[in-house]
């Protein structure tokens, strides 16, 4: 009975803590109080340390036999405690108990009086911790089995099961928020969690509910056909599969950092909530989100440290803005102290990418200049050089605004000698015009060298036209190009066709006439001949040098026919001189001047 009592005393001090507002660890204290009371209640005299330190050491050791005999009999239960509430609501009680009581004696340290208690209280609160670390894993694993999927979402599409792990199905929806757990499941972990923090376990407790979370991650992930290459696998892959895996790399990233992410912060704050510091939530957080977070940085920093061959730009810039619009959200979500070397890698990486790009750009550069003349180009027509080179930089300048700010922010930060987005494009472009310079004299014939530059003078100006490309350059450029253009015209005719019209433009006495038609029609021909292999890619171009040579050849050649035929020496011969060609004839071979292509 007297030990019925000592125990009842305990809970009665235990109980006058809470009403008076007081921690339960406060019980030690208001025993030591109620001890100096006498049978009638009235306290004596001075109170003695000696004598109420023994009484509140054997009030300690009879609570914690009782604890002892009640938390046993679950910490040996093969059983999960959580698979009956009846059992985890009384293991919970006992817990705090044994948790009250604990503090206590912890107040207590400096007595040695009760330093066996306090050795038997912790012994038996590392079991309770232990058996609790067990049960927190026991309640997640089990969400599933009673889990409905079909809440997952909010509504959305339900979502596969495999292995015990829900994993989401891959959504276009940003704003869903992924409720993986159930109310009831989540109150059940906070009360483990409150507990495991009280006693000093809060590492344990975090560590049980991050390595089942990165579970349900590492799937998803994995649902979202990632291949979760190395450094040393993506430097190894060939790049048009690794354009592919950076397709899947941005929409993986964009449904992480946007639905995953966020939900499991939210997830984690219900967890962890009520817990007296907030460190154990980003603690927790952290962990389940360090492993996804490093593998997706990963990738995009073994294309930023890749080759730099020019092709490989526009992907690159895909994953620069890709990372570019996420780092705010990272930000948001990276924002506590555990999780600040991630936002910090993540804000190195897309610099990375930022110094690739500019290093990518740089190269067409040097890939201009490592294309020497060879041979001529049949036909005089669009050399390959200028196709790639321009629709490379109308390529780029759709990402106009994230070039510029990479130009700009890597030449502030290194110092070098960086140039903006539109003098860098314009210095491409001579190079390309100085490339061709050098293409052209590989052609003999200097009328071949003018339409050669013409043509692909032609190419860089349409594709510069009415787009950012256009923009960039600014219409003065436009301006001067197309006035170099005529003069290329201009040129082409002059050398091609002069000398032709000159034979018809010659006075002279009749046999001097009837010569030159006779010279005319062979250069003629020759001409005609040579220049219908010619190619001229652009139908209007084309046209417009049909156009622009019959309006110099056919009135001169009528107006010689003319004068042939008027000429008073031919009064008294019999019939008219030979004539090779009517009017109609020269212009419908003129017709036939250039081909579209040199296939």
């Amino acid at each position: 009975m007297a030990e019925a009592g000592d125990e009842n005393l305990y809970a009665a001090a235990r109980d006058i803590a809470r009403a008076l507002g007081k921690d339960p660890s406060a019980a030690g204290d208001i025993l030591q109080i109620l001890s100096g009371y006498g049978a009638s209640g009235n306290r004596g005299g001075d109170p003695r340390p000696t004598a109420s330190r023994s009484g509140s050491n054997v009030n300690f050791d009879r609570a914690l036999n009782s604890l002892e005999r009640q938390i046993s009999s679950y910490i040996v239960e093969d059983r999960p405690i959580w698979s009956d509430p009846v059992d985890s609501r009384t293991f919970l009680d006992s817990v705090d108990e044994l948790i009250s009581i604990a503090g206590d004696l912890r107040s207590m340290a400096g007595d040695k009086s009760v330093a066996v208690c306090q050795s038997r209280a912790d012994e038996l609160l590392q079991q309770v911790m232990f058996r609790l670390q067990e049960e927190f894993g026991y309640v997640m694993d089990r969400a599933p089995d009673s889990f409905d999927s079909d809440d997952e979402f909010s509504g959305e599409e339900d979502n596969d099961t495999s292995d015990g792990v829900i994993v989401a199905r891959p959504i276009t929806d940003y704003k869903i928020v992924i409720e993986a757990l159930q109310s009831s499941v989540i109150g059940d972990l906070n009360a483990i969690a409150v507990r495991m923090v009280a006693g000093g376990y809060a590492k344990e407790c975090s560590r049980a509910y991050s390595s089942r979370r990165r579970e349900f991650l590492e799937e998803s992930l994995s649902r979202l056909h990632l291949r979760g290459l190395s450094m040393e696998e993506v430097q190894e892959t060939p790049w048009q599969d690794l354009e592919d895996e950076i397709d899947r790399w941005i929409k993986a990233v964009t449904l992480v950092f946007r639905v995953f992410f966020p939900s499991e912060r939210l997830l984690c704050d219900r967890v962890f909530s009520d817990l007296p510091v907030s460190s154990v939530t980003d603690l927790s957080f952290m962990e389940v989100c360090r492993g996804t977070t490093t593998q997706l940085l990963n990738f995009a920093d073994a294309i930023a440290l890749g080759s730099r061959l020019p092709e490989r730009l526009f992907k690159v810039v895909d994953l620069y803005e890709a990372m570019q619009d996420l780092i705010p959200k990272m930000e948001t979500l990276f924002s506590d102290r555990y999780c600040l070397p991630l936002r910090h890698e993540a804000v190195a990486i897309h610099k990375r990418l930022g110094e690739a790009i500019r290093g990518i750009f740089m190269e067409l550069e040097n890939l201009i200049r490592r294309d020497p003349p060879k041979t001529a180009f049949p036909g005089g027509g669009i050399h390959p050089i200028t196709r790639y080179v321009m629709n490379y930089l109308r390529a780029a300048c759709k990402s106009r605004q994230s070039l510029e700010q990479i130009l700009d922010q890597t030449g502030n930060e290194t110092g070098s000698d960086t140039r903006p987005l539109s003098v860098q494009i314009v210095w491409v472009l001579e190079l390309l015009e100085s490339n061709l310079e050098g293409k052209k004299r590989t052609y003999r014939d200097p009328s071949l060298c003018f339409l050669f530059m013409m043509n692909n003078d032609k190419y860089i100006l349409d594709k510069a036209k009415d787009n950012e490309l256009g923009l960039v350059l600014g219409e003065d450029w436009i301006v001067k190009h197309a006035a170099k253009l005529r003069q290329y015209h201009s040129n082409y005719r002059r050398s091609s066709w002069n000398q032709v019209v000159g034979l018809l433009r010659t006075e002279g006495p009749y046999p001097k006439l009837i010569e030159n038609l006779r010279l005319f029609k062979a250069q003629f021909d020759e001409v005609c001949k040579i220049q219908s292999q010619w190619v001229v890619t652009d139908e209007q171009l084309r046209e417009e040098l049909r156009s622009s040579v019959a309006g110099i050849v056919s009135p001169a050649y009528s107006n010689f026919i003319r004068r042939l035929k008027e000429s008073p020496e031919i009064n008294g011969r019999r019939g008219e001189p030979f004539i090779p060609y009517t009017v109609e004839d020269v212009e419908f071979r003129i017709k036939g001047l250039f081909k579209e292509s040199s296939r």
